[in-house]
């Protein structure tokens, strides 16, 4: 949801800039195109280093706790043992339910539950960074779309109306997913889409 918020924004903007400084209705293209792109590449980037670096914080966590188990497993049953009583068990049931599970698996026993690190939450790069640069390009080709039917006339209201709009529904959606409130989410991001794209425009009009 974010990575296509973040398309429709950045890519509406753009175009909307261009657009408000005089450019024929090709190079508007060209811009939103090129926009799409590196939007897409810097996203994929960004949260492929930022995943990546998640990963290795996580390995590191993992072979400094292997270390610390083989070094004094009594210790770290007692560790998991009260981080459990934390939780609500009594002392005699959590240091049973440690002793059990580090008999089964120790070290993922304490990536769970004293690192907060899973499978199913482990970091994972690659699958981040497509699933990043696809939202935003499935967000940048929604405003980019209505750039290449609409003309330049009317290309500027065309795109701001229908961007708002995209924005508007992604948020509502996004709420509604969430529980939270769907007005208040739709409202709360087509204003920020709008300011984008006014301010974007003045200085596309001001640099014409």
């Amino acid at each position: 949801m974010l990575g296509a918020n973040d398309g429709i924004v950045s890519t509406a903007s753009l175009v909307v800039g261009v657009a408000a400084a005089g450019a024929n209705q090709h190079d508007i293209l060209l811009a939103g195109a090129a926009g799409l792109f590196a939007g897409a590449m810097s996203m994929a980037a960004g949260e492929y280093v930022s995943v990546h670096s998640q990963a290795d914080t996580e390995k590191a966590d993992l072979a400094r706790e292997h270390r610390e188990l083989q070094a004094d497993p009594a210790g770290e049953e007692r560790e998991l043992s009260a981080i459990y009583v934390e939780r609500g068990l009594n002392p005699v049931l959590a240091q049973q339910v440690a002793h059990e599970l580090m008999l089964k698996d120790a070290i993922a026993a304490h990536a769970r539950d004293e690192l907060g690190i899973s499978a199913a939450l482990t970091a994972r790069p690659i699958q981040a960074a497509l699933a990043s640069a696809a939202s935003f390009a499935v967000g940048a080709l929604l405003p980019l779309s209505v750039a290449m039917l609409a003309r330049p006339p009317g290309l500027i209201a065309w795109i701001v109306a229908t961007s708002l709009f995209f924005l508007a529904a992604l948020g509502a959606t996004a709420a509604r997913v969430g529980g939270s409130r769907m007005i208040t989410a739709a409202v709360r991001v087509t204003f920020w889409g709008a300011l984008a794209m006014s301010i974007t425009a003045s200085v596309g009009r001001l640099m014409g």
